[in-house]
């Protein structure tokens, strides 16, 4: 009767750290780039720079959404909870660091095509736009989103199939590719909006957290995906909505 008190403590207390945690990293990321126009591609970052602003942007965006199904993982444990939550977290944000390649590769491609003649960044954002709200109505992205959502499937395969001193890291890096697949049509638009534009990432993590959390999650994300597909043509008539792709000069905050 005393332990489950306790245990809620325990975890509440570990739920906060993260939150802790993405807190701080917005903080770095407002008191560092909070005043930087949008710009096209990597902003004049190398790939080990760009991988690390990359993740803390993502600890930022992903950690608030991510803390409850970290929490939940930590209650199946019986031991250690924090350090096991940390690891499991750790291995969450690895896979999302690991995402950063490809990112990087296409801020690159994207960003020699906004120094192209004006018509190249327009049809490029056109196509980021239509890319992610095509993928925001398709079964896999609800497949995922469903996983994120009711995490508690995923918990007693980790407790059963996942033994060992790598459970946590295994279990982490399992849920963030599942993460992963659910948002990564979200963090494309960071390429036509600019990839430091801080209000676009509080809305982005905004829709993340509505997605994942609330119980109209899957409407939320068929709703944005429909505003990509309108973004996709508008921005053919309005091409200053897409600044990171045709310098349509909307600063970062």
């Amino acid at each position: 009767m005393t332990g489950r008190p306790v245990t809620a403590r325990r975890t509440a207390g570990a739920t906060g750290l993260l939150l802790v945690a993405a807190a701080a990293a917005w903080v770095w990321v407002v008191t560092r780039w909070g005043g930087m126009p949008a710009m096209p591609g990597t902003m004049g970052l190398g790939l080990p720079a760009f991988l690390a602003v990359w993740t803390l942007m993502m600890a930022a965006m992903m950690l608030p959404a991510t803390a409850p199904v970290a929490a939940l993982y930590a209650r199946t444990l019986t031991v250690h909870r924090a350090s096991h939550m940390a690891v499991f977290t750790v291995a969450y944000l690895l896979v999302w660091a690991a995402a950063g390649l490809p990112a990087y590769a296409l801020a690159v491609g994207l960003g020699r095509a906004a120094s192209l003649p004006a018509g190249v960044g327009t049809a490029a954002a056109a196509a980021v736009f239509a890319v992610s709200g095509v993928y925001q109505l398709t079964p896999l992205k609800d497949r995922c989103l469903a996983r994120c959502r009711s995490p508690l499937g995923l918990m007693l395969r980790y407790a059963s199939s996942y033994p060992g001193r790598s459970r946590d890291l295994r279990a982490g890096a399992h849920h963030g590719a599942f993460c992963l697949g659910c948002c990564w049509s979200l963090m494309v638009l960071l390429a036509a909006f600019g990839l430091m534009n801080l209000w676009v990432m509080v809305a982005l993590a905004a829709v993340i957290t509505s997605e994942k959390l609330l119980p109209a999650g899957r409407l939320v994300a068929h709703a944005v995906g429909i505003a990509s597909l309108a973004l996709a043509v508008a921005v053919v008539w309005v091409p200053a909505l897409a600044p990171g792709l045709t310098g349509g000069g909307m600063t970062g905050m």
